[in-house]
């Protein structure tokens, strides 16, 4: 098989390759590597190599999981894996070349998968921001423009997977960061339920529970087949979310009925004006969700325009990164100053470091009191929203990081994730809009809380209808 017939496989079809004999994994690997050795001067997307490592794993005994043999990324975040370096976006970390000695669970559940993993992606620090140019390891670039950003947090991720340097990566979210860069890059990025995955062995939940961890991929079975592989809870889990009724990838292809869905095609934070791209896609969207037989309406939950949001959600965002700091130090041996971080970060932990603990619960408890708020409208009747993932296309490298107006076009940007995170709704980016120019502008699909098989089964009739797996961007194995 040529290397760009093999290329343009999902993990699906390259799994489905090593288990008929038609390739070994050994084989899948070493292409993965020259596909990501040719590329990634382009693109920055993988930050620590783990190639022969990698071949000596595709070469011995792998896991009989559902992906044996497929070459997969870790995001440089959020994952430990034993003996590999982890920077988390961070000069400090990486000056000081951290690395773990133990897997996380995730990790673990990857490989028994059967996944073959090939290297860690870039982030940036800590993953506060919504754009990927770490000062440590400089910016990823967009396959489909490199002057423009990739997203984040999980850009690294997003930009490999589009270019085919693998057919998948592992991600996370915490306001955003599966989606965002799917959006930006042409992916299929489904954020989880609350709880679906896990984040042991050490912690119970971060963000006041708004994190989780997932992939991004090109297809929805993929999406649906590596979530089945890695959900459930760990041992101590301090809660779970609901059981889904069967395995996702049963979900691909099966008929969803006709849905109640309502549409939000612009900002409903004040001061915010509507991007002409995000809003087109979504129309666009609607017209074709009506055509298949749903039901369509200008619909959406009030409460999702509550001003005091972005305090909230920001004040638990700063508040965890000053703890997050504080564990750090134990591995620094000194104290983190502002001078070890980048100004954005900087300005998070001065605030994070400075709330009270009464100011910190008044935050989260009035998440839990808003979260109701916006519960009430998918219990109302309405089984999905249709809104943008971002105001706006992929932004020029720089503009979100500018120092003195970035934290700005970050808010006015980012109108339509967060929310989910906080009511821990699984949420879905598709490659649904294209500018003019060819930049991908990613359409957002929200469900009830543990519906995710909804999510599947809509998404999967909108690829049989679009193909968008078929499209590639300029720069592409």
């Amino acid at each position: 098989m040529a290397d760009e017939e093999l290329a343009r496989l999902d993990a699906c079809g390259q799994a489905e390759l090593v288990r008929s004999g038609e390739a070994s994994p050994r084989e899948l690997v070493d292409a993965a590597i020259e596909r990501i050795e040719a590329l990634n001067p382009q693109l920055n997307a993988v930050i620590h190599e783990r190639f022969d490592t990698a071949r000596a794993e595709a070469d011995g005994p792998l896991p009989d999981g559902p992906f044996r043999g497929v070459p997969f990324l870790l995001k440089d975040l959020g994952l430990r894996s034993a003996g590999d370096p982890m920077h988390s976006g961070s000069s400090l970390l990486k000056d000081l070349g951290h690395t773990p000695t133990v897997d996380d669970t995730l990790t673990t559940r990857f490989r028994q998968a059967g996944l073959v993993v090939v290297g860690r992606t870039n982030t940036p620090e800590f993953g506060t921001t919504i754009t990927t140019e770490p000062r440590a390891h400089g910016p990823s670039r967009n396959p489909w423009n490199p002057e423009h950003s990739t997203g984040g947090s999980s850009g690294g991720s997003a930009a490999a997977v589009a270019s085919l340097m693998v057919p998948a990566a592992h991600a996370s979210d915490g306001g955003g960061s599966i989606r965002i860069p799917s959006s930006e890059c042409g992916l299929v990025g489904l954020k989880p339920t609350r709880a679906r995955t896990t984040l042991g062995p050490d912690l119970g939940e971060s963000w006041a529970g708004a994190t989780i961890h997932g992939v991004v991929t090109r297809t929805v079975r993929d999406a649906a087949g590596l979530l089945d592989a890695i959900a459930g809870p760990e041992v101590g889990d301090p809660y779970v979310a609901p059981p889904l009724p069967r395995p996702l990838a049963d979900e691909v292809g099966a008929d969803p009925g006709v849905l109640r869905i309502g549409v939000l095609d612009h900002p409903l934070m004040p001061g915010i004006d509507a991007d002409p791209d995000a809003a087109t896609a979504v129309t666009t969207t609607a017209t074709l969700l009506e055509r298949m037989g749903h039901r369509i309406e200008v619909a959406h939950p009030e409460a999702m325009g509550d001003p005091d949001f972005t305090k909230a959600f920001l004040t638990v965002l700063a508040a965890d990164l000053a703890t997050d700091l504080a564990e750090w130090e134990t591995v620094v041996g000194r104290p983190i100053t502002a001078d070890d971080l980048e100004p954005g970060n900087a300005g998070f932990a001065a605030y994070g470091r400075a709330l009270s603990a009464m100011t910190y619960l008044e935050a989260v408890r009035w998440q839990e009191r808003w979260m109701r708020r916006m519960a009430e409208w998918w219990a109302g009747g309405y089984d999905l929203l249709c809104c943008p993932v971002l105001n706006g296309p992929p932004p020029p490298i720089g503009w979100l990081s500018d120092p003195d107006e970035g934290l700005g076009r970050v808010t006015a940007l980012m109108q339509y994730t967060a929310q989910f995170n906080v009511t821990g709704q699984p949420a879905v980016s598709l490659p649904l809009g294209w500018t003019a120019d060819g930049l991908p502008v990613g359409v957002q699909l929200v469900a009830a809380f543990g519906r995710e098989d909804l999510l599947v089964r809509v998404a999967a009739a909108l690829e049989a209808e679009l193909d968008w797996p078929a499209k590639v961007p300029p720069i592409h194995g």
